[in-house]
């Protein structure tokens, strides 16, 4: 068996019609058929069962599709990286971020422009855990900036600076003119909260927790920017990275700095240990730590 006779009983397995799946491999039907049966006879078991109706994966066609899906996605990693090897100083770049290092990357962008001026750079927001191991494993992007501390073997996780979560309201908010605020305070305000699964709900729920209180959640959301265009609108509180109220001035809101050590975190670089990485990549890695050095 060869990796296309693998491509082609994937691609029919995921759309479980030869005719689809020839349209989409940009084959003729019988063409794709005869792969299929070639594939069947060196396996020496049926691997798709067809019916007038429908296609199904027998038992040997199920392991054998498992196998495949992880073998393809090896070899399109390493048909990337070969690429890569290539690129020296031109190509793309691929950052995933946290929405609150929009205060300083465009710098250290400007300053490496200036020396790779032929790099493509895609910026892309990637904000939960999950997501910061998908996109690096899946290749999606070279190196992400996140408040995530990733444990596991195949990441190397850099920290870079520690930053506070400042608490947000309406400047018209009852507590606006208090010079100081505690967390039981907040207990019966309706409050915005990133969703489950980011790192910054946990740790202001930890807050809360160590002070023996807990937030009344009012809102849910992913975007610090959502959360800002509710509490502009005085429909609730929040605490988010202080970083990101960095830049113009926003007369609608205030900030408020409550005591409290679990209220910091810390922003990684983090990248995959032993993925090749070209040149250019590798010096846009090292700009970003020597910057915060």
């Amino acid at each position: 068996m060869d990796i296309k006779q693998l491509h082609y009983f994937v691609t029919i397995s995921d759309q479980l019609s030869y005719s689809k799946a020839a349209q989409k491999l940009h084959i003729s039907q019988p063409s794709l058929s005869n792969a299929i049966k070639n594939l069947e006879h060196e396996v020496g078991s049926p691997l798709l069962e067809r019916s007038t109706r429908k296609i199904e994966l027998t038992d040997a066609g199920k392991i054998l599709y498992e196998k495949s899906i992880l073998l393809l996605s090896q070899m399109n990693i390493l048909k990337k990286e070969m690429e890569e090897v290539k690129l020296t100083g031109s190509g793309e770049l691929i950052i995933g971020m946290i929405e609150s290092v929009k205060h300083w990357i465009p710098k250290v962008i400007h300053d490496y422009q200036g020396r790779f001026p032929t790099i493509n750079i895609k910026l892309i927001e990637v904000l939960s855990g999950k997501a910061v191991k998908d996109s690096l494993r899946k290749y999606h992007t070279h190196l992400i900036i996140t408040n995530q501390y990733i444990r596991e073997e195949d990441f190397e996780s850099f920290p870079l600076y520690n930053e506070r979560l400042v608490l947000v309201m309406h400047r018209n908010h009852l507590l606006a003119q208090k010079e100081s605020i505690h967390l039981k305070e907040l207990e019966g305000e309706p409050f915005i909260i990133s969703k489950e699964g980011f790192q910054t709900r946990e740790d202001i729920l930890t807050a809360f927790k160590l002070e023996q209180a807990a937030p009344k959640i009012k809102f849910e959301i992913e975007r610090f920017e959502t959360a800002l265009s509710l509490v502009r609108e005085n429909l609730g509180i929040t605490i988010i990275p202080e970083h990101y109220l960095s830049g113009p001035k926003d007369d609608s809101i205030v900030h408020k700095i409550i005591d409290s050590k679990a209220l910091e975190r810390t922003v990684y670089l983090t990248f995959m240990r032993n993925r090749y990485l070209a040149p250019s990549v590798r010096t846009f890695l090292e700009d970003i730590r020597r910057n915060f050095a």
